[in-house]
């Protein structure tokens, strides 16, 4: 199979019709062998309903997964990774504003120029500001953490070879740093392409303002993760030994002093409430990092999740 196309939505029902029959017309266009892999994340509306009248009539080749409840999008997406087969995976959103022509050049740039990934970069974008002010902070803080010279990380519209998603794993809200964890995993060609990006033409966006926050700590969080994942004990070890070295040395001089200088009390001086909270803060760390190690190397799998219902074409 040439492309996958997974498409992660919630409550979408105005679009999503609309949406197949543009893919379905670029695919034949192009005499592509594709499939269309929708995760329901939830929906309260009529989108599964819609979904499953779909794929009954063949409309397009549609395999439908339907989430019990709302899990976000980095599950979805991680979800469709799973039941992807197409050589090439494609990611886009259901609200219209990621179109479908792009697709071709797209999987051109995975087959011919042998990228692992292409980003999509939404150079001109129809968002409020409220959105791109935002978004313009999070990509320059994303660009100097990674080392990745990508524009928009956070754009919904990628593509990737089959082999990079099966071994990236998507959990949280990791989607938006995908890139980074492509990086991670040893793919390290990854281009960009500017692409149109549509207005709005159905509802409304289903991301609050939390998302900002969100996309700050995910991004400290893969950046610790990809250093320090396999060897937390590296980082809070380190940590904790500084720190206690520190109160040691401080407690060391204050006792000295106390011996051989009785002029004063040493706890009558602010340095040795100092030197004794360094210590504590010192065996905290040394402890939580062993204790990371251990969990670490005993930990279930993160991505499970309760599918209520799958459907293929």
């Amino acid at each position: 199979m040439n492309i996958s196309i997974v498409i992660s939505l919630f409550n979408e029902q105005e679009s999503l019709k609309e949406l197949i029959n543009w893919i379905k017309k670029v695919m034949d266009s192009k005499n592509y062998s594709y499939e269309i892999i929708l995760v329901d994340d939830g929906s309260t509306d009529s989108s599964w309903q819609i979904i499953e009248k779909m794929v009954s009539t063949k409309q397009a080749n549609i395999k439908g997964i339907k989430f019990r409840r709302n899990y976000g999008k980095s599950a979805a997406i991680y979800c469709g990774f799973e039941a992807a087969v197409g050589d090439v995976v494609i990611t886009m959103d259901a609200d219209l504003q990621d179109s479908p022509d792009e697709i071709p050049i797209l999987y051109d740039m995975i087959i011919n120029e042998d990228y692992d990934m292409v980003s999509g970069w939404k150079k001109k974008r129809y968002d409020p500001i409220s959105k791109t002010i935002p978004s313009k902070f999070y990509n320059w803080t994303a660009q100097k953490v990674s080392g990745i010279k990508l524009n928009d990380f956070n754009c919904g519209l990628k593509a990737y070879k089959n082999i990079v998603v099966k071994n990236i794993e998507v959990y949280g809200e990791m989607h938006r740093y995908i890139p980074i964890l492509a990086k991670q995993a040893g793919f390290t060609k990854i281009g960009e392409k500017v692409i149109n990006h549509q207005k709005r033409k159905y509802g409304v966006t289903k991301f609050g303002l939390e998302r900002f926050i969100n996309g700050f700590l995910d991004l400290m969080t893969i950046s610790l993760i990809s250093k320090f994942g396999k060897r937390p004990m590296h980082f809070f070890g380190t940590i904790g030994s500084f720190s206690f070295l520190i109160g040691f040395i401080i407690l060391t001089y204050l006792s000295f002093a106390k011996f051989f200088y009785l002029q004063y009390k040493m706890t009558d001086r602010p340095l040795f409430y100092f030197g004794l909270l360094s210590i504590i803060f010192g065996a905290q760390m040394f402890l939580t990092g062993f204790t990371n190690e251990l969990i670490s190397r005993n930990s279930p799998e993160r991505n499970f999740y309760h599918i209520e219902k799958k459907i293929d074409f």
